[in-house]
């Protein structure tokens, strides 16, 4: 299956329990840490839930 970049690039104080816990669950714990997660719609609907503190790399 393909896969996909994400990087943090907002600090997770502040923000709602659930979204800490979905950076926590894509494997984000610091700013500026990318990892590799599969295209699926699951983790699509992870990253829509927190576009405003990650970004994709290409």
């Amino acid at each position: 299956m393909a896969t996909i970049k994400i990087k943090q690039i907002k600090s997770r104080i502040g923000a709602p329990i659930d979204q800490k816990r979905t950076l926590l669950s894509l494997g984000l714990h610091k700013i500026s840490q990318v990892v590799e997660v599969e295209y699926t719609p699951s983790n699509r609907g992870m990253i829509r839930k927190v576009h405003h503190l990650i970004e994709v790399v290409k």
